[in-house]
């Protein structure tokens, strides 16, 4: 978090000075100024004074010309020159909620901090669009830029990717082709990533797109793919569910987070309650499925190396593999006494 030399509430108050009573009022309601910082609807404030919406647009664009013409607020400018080097530092493009946090927690303090935003000629708002959230920026050249460049790197995603943040980055800052070498830091980088609405991460920190049920979980099975691909190797159902609740702080039921898995293709059962993720390689079906499934790739295996394969795919004793085996009506001997498929 970054701190100011000028309190923000006192700058307000000095370049409000001249304002008259009702103008004072609307601005504090327009703007969130007043202590309970709630920015109020030209509706609400028009309501107020019994005027009309387009009035109190008119009260309220009028006193901003005024305030930016005064001398209290040509006073007031270092303000102005140290918001707009802190923007600066982030990047000269960053996402309004990133920015507003990055000065105060305070939603009172933000409030006061967008006013003067407002009254800076040097700042430009971009209002939220389909593909970004809304955002601050003090150079329209890099933001053209940032903009351009999100949307090429958001089309070279796959739609189920999931990329660690280091990872993102770097290969974000390639499409950043036209900025200067200053701005190419993980920091920046992962500050504009943020300003995406298309690209985002999930509460272990691992990037894709927004439309991944990796990345915009949605039930438990989304939580549990997440918790087994971190684990990185199968687990227990009771286990998964254990870990949703203390990794996600959502309280999951043993039971149904066993009907959500064994219905997702993602997971494959491996084991009496073992599940293992599909993309690990491992295949689903009962155990003459795997036993077939291996024959038919690798050709006439012995007892041994049936078992052997068998048990790096499931959870199983040996005596359940060797039952399988001899059901003659899918699995039998050749000549040199290897097992192949009926």
């Amino acid at each position: 978090m970054s701190t100011i030399n000028l309190k923000p509430k006192q700058t307000t108050k000095k370049i409000m000075t001249d304002l008259r009573d009702r103008v004072h009022d609307v601005i504090c309601s327009r703007f969130g100024l007043c202590e309970d910082a709630e920015r109020k609807t030209l509706e609400s404030i028009g309501q107020k004074y019994d005027i009309t919406r387009e009035r109190v647009r008119q009260i309220e664009s009028s006193a901003l010309n005024t305030i930016r013409k005064s001398d209290h607020f040509k006073a007031e400018q270092t303000t102005i020159q140290e918001l707009k080097e802190i923007i600066r530092s982030l990047g000269s493009i960053v996402a309004e909620e990133e920015l507003f946090s990055h000065i105060s927690k305070d939603p009172l303090t933000q409030n006061h901090i967008h006013f003067h935003l407002v009254l800076g000629d040097c700042f430009k708002k971009y209002k939220e669009d389909d593909h970004f959230k809304s955002r601050w920026s003090i150079d329209e050249k890099i933001s053209d830029e940032v903009h351009k460049s999100l949307k090429e790197f958001y089309a070279s995603l796959g739609d189920e990717e999931i990329i660690s943040e280091s990872e993102i980055v770097s290969r974000f800052l390639d499409y950043l082709k036209n900025v200067s070498e200053d701005y190419k830091n993980k920091e920046i980088a992962r500050r504009w990533l943020s300003i995406s609405k298309s690209i985002g991460s999930n509460a272990l920190g691992d990037w894709g797109k927004v439309s991944s049920s990796s990345i915009k979980t949605r039930g438990i099975k989304d939580y549990a793919f997440l918790v087994m691909r971190k684990h990185g190797s199968p687990m227990h159902f009771t286990e998964v569910a254990k870990s949703i609740t203390q990794i996600f702080n959502k309280k999951t039921n043993s039971a149904t987070c066993h009907n959500e898995l064994i219905k997702d293709p993602r997971f494959v059962l491996v084991g009496r309650g073992m599940y293992a993720l599909t993309e690990w390689g491992y295949r689903p079906g009962v155990v003459k499925d795997v036993i077939r499934d291996i024959l038919k790739k690798e050709g006439p295996l012995s007892k041994e190396e049936i078992i052997d394969l068998v048990l790096k795919e499931r959870y199983l004793k040996r005596n359940t593999i060797l039952v399988n085996l001899q059901n003659s009506k899918y699995f039998k001997k050749n000549k040199k006494g290897l097992y192949i498929v009926v």
